[in-house]
């Protein structure tokens, strides 16, 4: 997305907005990632047959941060507390106890979480999270984008 032969001091800041989920939990997922560059704009969506609401959150960020060609300043706005919490504050506690969590569990979803981790590395990203459904223009239209990749899933399975 951003260019790469630009000359920058200051990285340049790219806004995401991201969303995901599944009808029913588990069951088919959608996810969609907006990203927005200067007055550049890009959408990316898809989906799985069976999958769960957190899985589809995370691969929305995950899918948004690959896509990026180099370092850059990111605002990224997600309606999931899960995503928002494990990666601002959980995750610190999970890789020191060799990917545990607080009950000594295996975390769940640690493909995802490594990925976007690894993806995350190069960047500065703020995380920031919005209330879902509640007129955010931009994640209502994150929202249709996941949903719309969800029932073309459904579609083209039948």
């Amino acid at each position: 997305m951003a260019d790469d032969t630009a000359d920058t001091a200051m990285p340049d800041l790219v806004l995401i907005w991201t969303d995901g989920g599944c009808k029913p939990n588990p069951g088919p997922g959608g996810w969609s990632a907006i990203l927005q560059f200067k007055s550049a704009e890009r959408e990316l969506s898809g989906g799985e047959k069976q999958t769960t609401n957190n899985r589809m959150e995370l691969t929305a960020a995950a899918e948004a941060l690959e896509v990026l060609k180099r370092p850059c300043k990111i605002v990224l706005h997600t309606d999931s507390e899960y995503l928002k919490n494990g990666i601002t504050r959980w995750h610190t506690g999970w890789v020191r106890k060799g990917w545990k969590n607080a009950s000594g569990d295996p975390v769940a979803n640690m493909d995802l979480w490594t990925r976007i981790l690894d993806a995350a590395k190069r960047h500065e990203i703020e995380w920031k999270w919005v209330r879902g459904h509640s007129g955010n223009a931009m994640n209502e239209r994150a929202d249709a984008l996941a949903t719309n990749a969800r029932e073309d899933l459904l579609r083209q399975a039948g």
